[in-house]
């Protein structure tokens, strides 16, 4: 079912083909299509933003905001066990991402030079909410319950109409459950391009949150490569997950791990890194018997043309593979796992042993399941609060502050012939001397 390839065979150029992701180019086409679609909604708004809709989704929608009745509407109809799941998986994600509310600090660098760093919530927020192949309920979760908690006054969600012209019921409800009432019909990167320069309907945001297809992620990357952009979240293409797994590993559970990725999206990679042909043997056995009755088969067989078994018996090996190929998600399934989670560099979110399904992660657990994919875990981290805040520094001098740091500024400005910079500091000593200021801490 999945190739399998024994890592200590392979030479260096093979090893880097085998962690090479799938084929996920933006060809010319697709970045003059997106160009377009982002100057037709920045030259004529919300009346690009129908055309387009019409175009793509198939529908033709007069209003493009869902009124919050019927978000309200759409809660207090969804089933009970719905309604409870949806309320324990937003307690535990409010309860993980609580404890990442960052805090003001100060330092005095020197006598009287005072220096501090405060946190900002930034002011607007957009949310891109996926509805294509699944409606993505958790990830409107994942993006409006941290952006509540960091403080945000403006988000938005836009997230596409099916094709009766109506959003998902689902994703209402979650929007209402999380107290964001400004939703929005509008998908694609017409969606993109509006929550970057505002049309009469949408409101302007400073940065831009969610995964999308190709073209939405194309529009993130050109607007916020415009000077004066929206910034974006972090570099977004389809799932992928890696599993560590020596031989006691249950082939049951890490067959269901990789099928979870695959079923995503036809462009996901799922990859085991295993002990022995034994497993790797089993493993793909238990890959086909789960698939045969998998609803999204179909999606799912087309990932595991991309995906691998590598046999790698020693730990080391294992960790090189990891911290190389940085996986959005890294599942081990080994002995004891904690033992190697300090070697573990490159990850966007790990799963340690047998009960700990990435599934949980998805949904339910806490941690936030918007993560950095196709190596972008070496730099990136996943979303959290601090994803929608921004950081101001302050500092506060007394004159004798300042007259201690005075040489060591006079002299860098000096080195850099900078007269005017010394100058903002030599004035103010030789004008408070002059008038006789000598209280070091008058301001």
């Amino acid at each position: 079912m999945m190739q399998v390839l024994v890592w200590n065979d392979l030479d260096a150029d093979a090893q880097t083909a085998v962690l090479a992701r799938p084929q996920y180019t933006v060809d010319a086409d697709l970045h003059c299509a997106v160009s377009d679609i982002l100057a037709a909604v920045r030259t004529r708004g919300d009346a690009a933003i129908r055309e387009y809709t019409a175009r793509f989704d198939g529908v033709s929608l007069t209003d493009l905001k869902v009124p919050p009745a019927d978000l309200q509407a759409a809660w207090a109809n969804l089933p009970s066990a719905d309604k409870a799941a949806m309320e324990t998986a937003k307690a535990n994600i409010e309860k993980f991402h609580k404890g990442q509310i960052p805090k003001a600090f100060e330092v005095e660098t020197m006598p009287g030079v005072l220096c501090r760093r405060e946190p900002r919530a930034i002011e607007s927020v957009g949310l891109y909410v996926p509805g294509g192949r699944a409606p993505l309920v958790s990830t409107l979760m994942m993006l409006a319950i941290p952006a509540k908690i960091a403080g945000v006054s403006k988000p938005v969600i836009t997230t596409p109409p099916g094709n009766d012209g109506t959003v998902n019921q689902s994703i209402l409800a979650a929007a209402h459950l999380c107290g964001i009432p400004d939703l929005y019909a509008v998908g694609g990167a017409q969606a993109i391009a509006a929550l970057s320069y505002g049309t009469n309907s949408i409101a302007k945001c400073a940065k831009i949150f969610g995964p999308g297809n190709a073209y939405v992620a194309q529009a993130k990357a050109q607007v916020s490569a415009a000077i004066g952009g929206p910034a974006i979240d972090l570099p977004a293409g389809p799932s992928e997950a890696m599993v560590l797994a020596d031989d006691k590993a249950n082939p049951v559970f890490v067959a269901a791990d990789l099928l979870s990725q695959a079923e995503h999206d036809p462009m996901a990679q799922v990859i085991c890194v295993c002990s022995s042909q034994t497993f790797a043997d089993l493993l793909n056995s238990e890959i086909s018997q789960q698939l045969s009755n998998l609803p999204r088969q179909d999606i799912a067989r087309q990932a595991l043309e991309n995906g691998r078994i590598i046999i790698a018996p020693k730990t080391k090996h294992m960790l090189d593979i990891t911290n190389t190929y940085a996986p959005e998600h890294l599942i081990v399934q080994i002995q004891n796992p904690e033992t190697i989670l300090p070697d573990i560099q490159n990850a966007g979110s790990v799963f340690l042993g047998p009960w700990t399904p990435e599934a949980v992660g998805d949904y339910a657990s806490g941690t936030n399941h918007t993560l950095p994919t196709f190596g972008a875990a070496r730099a990136y981290s996943g979303v959290g609060v601090e994803s929608f805040m921004k950081y101001i520094t302050v500092q506060t001098l007394t004159r004798s502050g300042l007259a201690a740091i005075a040489p060591c500024v006079e002299r860098l400005a000096n080195m850099e012939g900078l007269e005017a910079h010394r100058r903002a500091v030599s004035l103010r000593l030789t004008n408070a001397e002059a008038s006789g200021e000598t209280s070091g801490e008058t301001s």
